[in-house]
């Protein structure tokens, strides 16, 4: 396999599992083309790269540069924007866990408490209802609250630990 088809290949499936965990592929083919690019990426060479329109990169690029994982970049003498995304995997991974945390997990939270909360003990039905959506929510805090803690101490040892371990 060539270099350029390596590299396809390798935006092409990057944008694909980026739909599986809720963002647009075009958004997560953008950030993998910069991820691997060695030097800031133009808007225009993004657009020629993966055949999209100017608004659908620019709206794209805005929604990364928003989740703090691409950065706008400028150049000595250019008047066009260069884009760079960030290179660091650990920060790379708590940066989309904070933003997705923000996006999903805590609106879930808020729903969750609110369904668990109802004034509902009438039936049997309702008895369960109330029971296993507030296991949810417990289950669901827990959860975010590790993730909190993880991303919040990533200088710590136990906390590298934790994402050695979930990266085997």
């Amino acid at each position: 396999m060539q270099f350029k088809e390596a590299k396809n290949k390798f935006v092409q499936t990057w944008g694909a599992l980026g739909s599986q965990w809720g963002i647009n592929k075009t958004m997560a083919q953008i950030h993998a083309l910069l991820m691997v690019s060695n030097e800031p990426v133009s808007m225009e060479d993004i657009m020629e790269e993966l055949q999209i329109s100017r608004g659908n990169a620019s709206m794209n690029i805005r929604a990364l540069m928003d989740w703090g994982i691409v950065y706008k970049e400028y150049k000595a003498g250019e008047r066009r924007e260069f884009f760079i995304a960030e290179k660091d995997l650990d920060e790379l991974a708590v940066k989309i866990s904070r933003e997705r945390s923000k996006r999903e997990i805590k609106p879930a939270l808020k729903v969750l408490k609110e369904v668990s909360s109802i004034e509902a003990y009438k039936t049997e039905e309702e008895k369960h209802f109330i029971e296993q959506t507030g296991k949810l929510y417990e289950f669901v805090l827990k959860a975010d609250n590790v993730l909190d803690k993880i991303t919040e101490y990533k200088d710590n040892w136990l906390a590298k630990l934790v994402v050695k371990i979930m990266k085997k």
